[in-house]
């Protein structure tokens, strides 16, 4: 019988966007069976959206997809990965530059705790819309329906 493999997706702060869907979807085709998005918790950064209405949104987008949970956590992805028995860390990657960082810090991660990370890029369509660019886009009052699943 094979194990079950879960990974972890540190969700951001801001919405939760195509891209990151992106990401989730594709690590359930392709190397976990389970994935927790997993929201980080932090009193001292403002956030365009409260917590609950975060975990709602994303609950919506996969409504009838039992594999993906949405959990808050506080404090360091990693050490709620280990909480929660995680296989994987998944990170998206939108660029070279973003890719040669997260490398950097995937290597320092597995020393650490013994977690792999898995450095996913997201589609080349989507490689400009970032939580930072939705939030701009609120702030200037725009539509940001196209950039949210």
């Amino acid at each position: 019988m094979s194990m079950s493999k879960k990974a972890i997706f540190a969700g951001s702060f801001d919405p939760f966007t195509i891209g990151h869907k992106n990401i989730v979807d594709r690590a359930l085709q392709s190397v976990a069976d389970e994935v927790v998005i997993a929201i980080g918790i932090n009193n001292e950064k403002k956030c365009m959206f409260s917590l609950k209405e975060r975990q709602q949104a994303i609950r919506q987008v996969y409504l009838d997809e039992p594999r993906v949970s949405v959990e808050a956590y506080e404090g360091l992805t990693t050490d709620f990965a280990q909480r929660i028995g995680a296989d994987y860390l998944l990170r998206g990657v939108r660029s070279v530059k973003d890719f040669e960082y997260e490398r950097d810090m995937a290597e320092v991660n597995h020393r650490l705790t013994g977690i792999e990370t898995v450095l996913l890029f997201t589609a080349p369509e989507l490689a400009c819309i970032s939580s930072s660019t939705v939030r701009e886009l609120i702030s200037y009052h725009q539509n940001v329906k196209n950039y949210l699943p």
